[in-house]
């Protein structure tokens, strides 16, 4: 099963040794021995993170190395978009490597070993085992020797550009991440842009007092309240999503042509000039490609197929005394890991909550919501639960905890014989949690 998961890294992997082989063209035993030693590095580090690190901070650790290739792209796409136009840009000493063995070999090994922690990230149940890594690592030794192959049968006519080189590989390591819920990075992407504009909006509104002011309607509340859905935070994630590569595609096709005025014979002028539009136009597939496999990352992040263990709300009563009792062992196991909802009903209202056993070995109850998102509920996968309104993924370990768009944490005392809650509380804190989230996304304040 884990190899068949392998299957989209391992491609990814392909691509990178691929595109990497033909875009520093003449340095292929460099390639191939700079993408294997990466490799091995990647998963080495990522075997010691998950060793010495409990939890999700190897996760993060690595999709946070993985987004700032992202930021790395758009630097590099607004230089290309600027060198374009430019026929003499000057060096500095930094710039001085650009076309050196070195820098290739930089690049080789930090592809490499990107691509060896996020395949390594399979393996994180088998920290301690070295076997699985060995195999992996042999894997992703085969794949480059016929990645490199497979290169050959490419003409000799197509060239890629620095950075089109860059969005393409930047690309295939983003895909590769996508693949895990816990390296996805469109999802928070678009959940960070959301919550910037809210918090954006809800401050500028608060300090021009425009909640009161006289000359807002209430129909423009409508169109207000557009800001505070998500749907700012995924147009505005795709933007950040693909301007780099659109940056790299506008530079390629702004690239000035060769100066032919000193050549007399016109049919020699057209020929040269007819051989560098050519050039250019081959040139444009590769950020076209790097756009077509960041859409498809978008697309797994925003329907993963891993499938979330979300149960029906299990109807709950409450005592004479309004205390609801959840046992411990019966028809559900509270202690089996995942989270189990039930749905209180009490005077015409109603509360959604699951009860949970974290990895520290304690049960915690919390409301189906949190305080800042539309109560669409959560779903358990893979050590963490996920918000089903902004996709942000939430550790195991922190759920109990309040903050940010962790469930709303209530009050509960845990007994030998199951969870014991107060009824008239848990209606009030879900009215109240409910009521806050919905001002805010209604009525734009």
């Amino acid at each position: 099963m884990v190899a068949v998961k392998l299957i989209p890294h391992l491609l990814s992997w392909a691509g990178i040794v691929f595109v990497l082989a033909r875009g520093v063209a003449g340095r292929r035993s460099t390639v191939a021995s700079a993408a294997i030693a990466g490799f091995t590095a990647g998963v080495v580090s990522v075997s010691v993170l998950f060793r010495f690190f409990q939890g999700d901070t190897p996760y993060v650790i690595i999709r946070d190395i993985v987004g700032g290739s992202l930021l790395l792209l758009w630097g590099v796409s607004v230089t290309a978009v600027y060198r374009s136009n430019v026929r003499e840009f000057p060096l500095s000493w930094g710039g001085r490597l650009v076309d050196t063995p070195f820098r290739t070999i930089i690049e080789v090994l930090a592809a490499g070993i990107l691509a060896g922690a996020i395949s390594t990230c399979r393996f994180s149940d088998m920290a301690g085992s070295a076997l699985p890594l060995i195999l992996l690592v042999l894997a992703a030794t085969a794949v480059v020797f016929a990645a490199m192959a497979a290169e050959k049968f490419l003409p000799q006519s197509f060239t890629m550009s620095h950075a089109g080189l860059m969005a393409i590989v930047v690309g295939l390591l983003i895909f590769s991440a996508s693949s895990l819920i816990r390296l996805d990075l469109f999802s928070p992407l678009t959940m960070k842009v959301m919550k910037f504009a809210h918090d954006f909006v809800h401050q500028f509104f608060e300090s021009m007092l425009i909640p009161d002011h006289l000359f807002i309607r209430d129909y423009l509340w409508g169109y207000i309240g557009f800001l505070f859905g998500k749907e700012v935070g995924f147009w505005g994630g795709v933007f950040i999503w693909f301007t780099p590569v659109i940056l790299v595609a506008i530079a390629i096709g702004l690239e000035r042509l060769p100066a032919v005025a000193h050549i007399r014979q016109g049919a020699e002028r057209r020929k040269i000039l007819a051989a560098a539009i050519r050039a250019r136009r081959i040139r444009l597939v590769i950020p076209c490609v790097a756009a077509v496999i960041l859409a498809a990352a978008a697309y797994r992040s925003c329907f993963p197929s891993v499938e979330y263990w979300d149960p029906k709300p299990v109807p709950v009563s409450a005592d004479p005394s309004g205390e609801i009792f959840i046992p411990r062992k019966g028809e559900i196991d509270l202690e089996d890991g995942k989270l189990h909802k039930y749905l209180f009903k009490q005077g015409g209202k109603e509360a959604r909550f699951f009860v949970l056993m974290t990895p520290g070995g304690k049960l915690t109850a919390v409301l189906d919501a949190c305080a800042i998102c539309k109560p669409d509920g959560y779903g358990q996968a893979e050590g963490t639960v996920i918000c089903y309104y902004c996709r942000t993924l939430i550790p195991l370990e922190t759920v109990g905890k309040p903050g940010g768009c962790n469930p709303v944490p209530i009050s509960f005392t845990e007994k030998a014989d199951g969870v014991h809650i107060d009824g008239l509380k848990l209606i009030n804190d879900w009215g109240s949690t409910v009521q806050a989230t919905s001002r805010i996304k209604g009525e734009g304040k």
